[in-house]
């Protein structure tokens, strides 16, 4: 039997179009249960577009839930924070071109150190002074001030803040092994940044702000937090810890572009690789790999279409996946959702890591140009 259903909204003319909707209330509720978790200052981390989902809305909903500062990737998008209106401190901590002095301190906008050539470099471009936080290496190799190179630091940091080019306002590093949600396998980098910490208290810089922590951390090891934690992919509802459940901060529809009824022995897709056991129905919806959908998916990979969830069969392709509604036509336009928050027939975030063996932000992050962005 096949069953027709109408769809709620659509034309031939006009079909609704592949949305990415970031759903402000949810970066909120992530927040709060965070604030629940510490007492330190809480630093929203807007990177990589707010982690997908805008950086000026997810930054503006963190700081109206009670986030006290923001931290990006480099200046320039501290800059446009600014533009938009954000007044709370920022940080811009990574730098991949190098810090700009000028911009930073015109715009209150701290920057992270973590090398002596980046100190130097820094103090030699500021006019004014650059508000410095500096980032010791606490065991993952991947940037930051190696343990013993950190004096010499501290020694270029003096000479530094006596000529007025910057002030040293904080001290930060990361956790290696945030993941595991376990104090004992972060303990020596804890131990690491307590005795950086020391050091430059004892180099005669303070009061300092310190902060080691990400979303992992924040949510599982009170010993990480020190005076502040930084939550990025907690924002949008992922924790990497998988120990917490937060609230997914998206929602990616689509629609179905094409329907068909085909015969058991079809092949569905680029190489065949998928051949239908028995008569069904296959929907084609407009969204592909060149819009964020990974390319290899298992075989429970789904989408809700209809209040249900049916598998994506065949191979994904640049801009459209097939999915097997069985005895149910879907016509064109009618409604898909790929992800969302909602629960049920709708996968998450997390579902499509799994499905695709990465991390969740993979994802979120991996949303193409061509999906349109909206707010809830």
């Amino acid at each position: 039997m096949t069953v027709v259903l109408t769809p709620a909204r659509a034309t031939l003319s006009a079909l609704p179009v592949p949305t990415l909707q970031t759903i402000p209330d949810a970066v909120a509720a992530n927040v709060h249960l965070v604030r629940a978790a510490t007492a330190s200052i809480i630093m929203a981390v807007v990177k990589a577009d707010g982690y997908g989902h805008g950086a000026v809305t997810v930054a503006r909903a963190a700081v109206d839930a009670g986030a006290e500062w923001l931290g990006v990737t480099e200046v320039a998008e501290a800059v446009a924070l600014r533009e938009a209106g954000l007044t709370v401190p920022i940080l811009s901590w990574l730098n991949p071109a190098g810090a700009d002095a000028l911009l930073a301190a015109a715009h209150r906008i701290d920057v992270a150190v973590g090398s002596v050539e980046e100190l130097r470099q820094l103090v030699a471009d500021a006019e004014q002074p650059v508000r410095v936080h500096l980032h010791l290496d606490t065991g993952m190799a991947r940037g930051g001030c190696a343990v013993e190179d950190w004096a010499e630091l501290l020694r270029l940091a003096r000479r530094a803040v006596t000529g007025g080019r910057i002030e040293i306002v904080g001290v930060m590093g990361h956790l290696p092994r945030a993941d595991e949600a376990d104090p004992v396998a972060n303990a020596a980098a804890v131990l690491r940044m307590r005795q950086g910490r020391d050091a430059v208290l004892r180099a005669g810089f303070g009061p300092l702000l310190v902060h080691l922590a990400a979303t992992a951390g924040a949510l599982t090891d009170p010993t990480t937090h020190f005076g502040m934690v930084r939550i990025g992919a907690g924002l949008v509802g992922i924790d990497p810890s998988e120990t917490v459940a937060l609230v997914g901060a998206s929602r990616f529809t689509a629609s179905v572009v094409h329907s068909a009824g085909v015969p058991a022995g079809t092949a569905v897709g680029y190489g065949g690789t998928c051949v239908m056991t028995r008569a069904t129905h296959l929907s084609v919806v407009g969204v592909g790999y060149a819009d964020g959908i990974p390319r290899q998916l298992s075989a429970e990979a789904g989408v809700e279409i209809g209040g249900r969830r049916h598998p994506i069969v065949g191979r994904v392709s640049m801009d459209q996946i097939v999915v097997d509604t069985g005895e149910v036509s879907f016509p064109r336009g009618t409604a898909v959702t790929l992800y969302g928050p909602d629960g049920g027939a709708v996968p998450s975030v997390q579902d499509w890591a799994r499905w695709a063996e990465t991390i969740p932000h993979t994802i979120v992050t991996g949303i193409g140009p061509r999906v349109q962005r909206s707010i809830a």
